[in-house]
């Protein structure tokens, strides 16, 4: 998204203002004349972190008091700074939007293993219920693979540049040769016809992003009678332009299904990289390089973490 927002490439929502970065952690210094937040009280000097519509590349910000959290002591700064973004969208994706349900979502796909909203999502998945539903991936490189298998815990894992870039009959595969029952997908056009063929019946794929494209090129053959056939669900969500009332309902829900596991150790936000903010410019080189696994965060006045 802030590579996206950097190039002009991203259609930010009109309260957001042109300064990067949605998501922060930092210390209360003021607070406006009206701050109702139902069961949270704030006051100066509470630590907190949480997501804005813009604007975290700063020393200060303002945001709603409907999202952001009190910090929790077993947290870093860090860690905080990139919970919120990833975990609420995770969490969109996998109930607001995806629905899940435990006695027929058996089976679940994460596209972009590596990355910080899957790693959460994988997290969630297997978490979600007893027993867990079976959990796949797919990335770009083989090392991505084994890490969401052998850190994450997932079931199985494809490198999706394989076999020309046909991911779904080896995800089928790995799953006796059944269908996943929900989809999540930030690649978009160049995974679509792919997406339809590795859905089971009553299948959903949610799609929260198009980096690979955000139409199909000329020629590409895409069987529609999967829809029918399959009655597949294809729903696409963004969380930016969600207004408060909504994203407090997933800070709420973060409270619930996310934040006990990661004050426990149990869930965990994966940092790449701390870097101090005066190197923003090697921080989205690096992001950009593909070579990274979760979060890279930026401090301000910190010392880096190498």
């Amino acid at each position: 998204m802030d590579l996206l927002q950097r190039e002009g490439k991203y259609p930010v929502p009109p309260q957001a203002p042109a300064t990067l970065g949605v998501e922060f952690s930092g210390t209360i210094v003021a607070l406006g004349p009206s701050t109702p937040d139902g069961k949270h009280k704030w006051q100066k000097g509470d630590a907190v972190f949480g997501l804005a519509y813009g604007g975290a590349y700063a020393e200060y910000i303002a945001v709603s008091s409907s999202m952001i959290l009190h910090k929790p002591a077993e947290l870093s700064w860090a860690v905080c700074a990139g919970t919120p973004e990833v975990w609420f969208t995770a969490l969109q994706a996998l109930y607001l939007v995806g629905e899940f349900d435990a006695r027929t979502h058996k089976a679940i796909l994460w596209h972009a293993g590596a990355s910080a909203v899957s790693i959460a999502g994988i997290q969630l998945s297997l978490a979600a219920s007893t027993p867990a539903p079976k959990v796949y991936a797919t990335a770009r490189q083989d090392s991505k693979c084994a890490f969401v298998k052998r850190e994450l815990g997932a079931t199985g894992a494809v490198n999706a540049t394989a076999n020309g870039g046909r991911w779904a009959e080896a995800v089928r595969d790995l799953n006796d040769g059944n269908g996943m029952d929900l989809v999540v997908d930030f690649v978009g056009a160049s995974y679509f016809a792919e997406n339809l063929e590795v859905c089971a019946r009553d299948g959903r794929v949610v799609t929260l992003g198009s980096m690979g494209g955000s139409k199909l090129p000329a020629g590409a053959e895409v069987d529609l009678a999967a829809f029918v056939g399959k009655r597949v669900r294809y729903q696409g969500s963004t969380l930016r332009s969600r207004d408060a009332e909504y994203q407090g309902r997933l800070r709420d829900l973060f409270e619930e299904k996310a934040l006990p596991g990661l004050k426990a150790g149990t869930f965990e936000t994966h940092v790449e990289r701390v870097l101090d903010w005066s190197r923003i410019v090697e921080a989205h080189q690096l992001m950009e390089s593909n070579e990274t696994k979760g979060k890279i965060i930026c401090t301000i006045d910190g010392e880096d973490e190498e």
